[in-house]
């Protein structure tokens, strides 16, 4: 019997704006959002603290994170390496 695996777990593609910390990046993404009222679209952003094992990522580097388990009390993002996007 074969089992297939679910990978239910979000991505999403950001910038780095920050790699001052061991081990972890700050990754801000954007999204588009209209107003309920009068349907005009802007941009927000959201800043992720993401894992970064090998320290491969460099400030203003396109990234995909993924969700993941805890990592600790803000991280729960892991950068996924360059070579699998």
């Amino acid at each position: 019997m074969e089992t297939k695996e679910k990978n239910n777990k979000r991505r999403l593609m950001g910038i780095v704006v920050s790699d001052k910390m061991d081990k972890t990046i700050v990754v801000r993404v954007e999204k588009m959002k209209a107003h309920p009222k009068y349907k005009r679209r802007f941009k927000t952003h959201t800043k992720y603290l993401a894992h970064c094992e090998g320290n491969e990522f460099n400030i203003g580097d396109k990234v995909v994170i993924e969700e993941s388990r805890p990592i600790s009390k803000r991280k729960k993002w892991k950068a996924l390496p360059k070579e699998t996007k």
